[in-house]
């Protein structure tokens, strides 16, 4: 049985088909504020400008080498996922079904239908994504079609992973970071990514960015087994998940529940702003996490430290500037 760092290597190297490599970039602004010095991996800038797409092709990848004939997939999304999965419909030729909350913004939806064009049909379900997830269930048990999960498949995390693959290889003079800061909301990069290392023997300490108002992945940890939580705030959309996933936690569980910040929607929107107006990175409130929990360290904590900040995603609709 080959190895799990083996086997992102050869999804790294079948993700090349659609896209190069996203930068691992040094960050001057932040790297002078914290006294550490700060690298972006900057996953905002993928075909569909979040990591998802890593996971979905490589589902779709494994499911067809192995022979799946299956002519419909279906996903449940809050937003990025369902881009990611619409892209690589239309890559592979494959129709698609996809599930999302009428909460989702409305670019997240026009941008779905893009990528996925004739291939994809969208049907909004329920508030949260956990409504939406049941609805697409559902759909694939009555309709004989193929679920692609959004992060609760070991294919999905192994894709994932690829982002831990390429920023070991883009470290400046091989060395490997100090620490490595990780957005979660269902679990599935912060599992692919700490594996890999952990498979790669990398002596890195992983920091975990939860939204304060969807702290699945704390309250799994210091209960010891799965909590799905009674209530979610969903202005993290993208991270907005009531319950991590069960074959994430597996690889998560060794963490202390110290390993995870909680990162407040008000300093969130003030770092979602602070990197536009000063760097003109746009972010989404899932992909500003990583970078706004630099904000729970000292400079002395984390002086001369390497840190790899995981920017997870641009996808943010300017309509909702008001309430940012």
């Amino acid at each position: 049985m080959t190895s799990f760092s083996s086997r992102v290597a050869a999804a790294a190297a079948a993700i090349r088909q659609i896209f190069p490599e996203t930068p691992l970039q040094e960050n001057d602004y932040l790297s002078k504020k914290t006294g550490a010095r700060v690298l972006l991996k900057r996953e905002d800038l993928s075909p569909v400008r979040s990591y998802k797409i890593r996971g979905a092709f490589n589902f779709f990848r494994k499911a067809l080498d192995a022979g799946n004939d299956a002519e419909l997939f279906v996903c449940a999304s809050a937003g990025n996922h369902a881009q990611g999965f619409a892209f690589v419909c239309r890559h592979f030729g494959k129709k698609g079904v996809v599930f999302m909350p009428v909460t989702t913004p409305q670019q997240k939806i026009d941008k779905t239908r893009l990528f996925g064009g004739e291939f994809v049909e969208i049907r909004l379900v329920g508030d949260f994504f956990d409504d939406c997830y049941r609805a697409a269930l559902e759909f694939t048990e009555n309709s004989g079609a193929h679920m692609v999960p959004p992060f609760d498949h070991k294919d999905i995390i192994e894709g994932q992973a690829t982002v831990a693959y390429e920023i070991s290889g883009q470290m400046p003079g091989a060395r490997m970071p100090d620490i490595v800061m990780l957005p979660v909301g269902g679990g599935g990069l912060a599992a692919g990514v700490t594996h890999y290392f952990a498979d790669q023997r990398r002596d890195t300490r992983f920091v975990f960015c939860e939204p304060a108002g969807a702290p699945s992945l704390r309250e799994s940890l210091t209960a010891g087994k799965r909590i799905k939580l009674a209530k979610v705030d969903n202005f993290v959309d993208g991270a907005a998940v009531a319950e991590i996933g069960r074959e994430p936690l597996r690889h998560l569980r060794e963490f202390a529940t110290e390993a995870v910040r909680l990162i407040p929607e008000n300093r969130l929107c003030a770092t979602m702003i602070e990197m536009l107006n000063v760097e003109g990175v746009v972010l989404e409130p899932a992909g500003a996490l990583a970078i706004d929990a630099l904000k729970d360290f000292s400079k002395k904590e984390i002086r001369g430290k390497t840190i790899v900040a995981v920017v997870s995603g641009g996808n943010f609709d300017f309509e909702r500037l008001p309430d940012v």
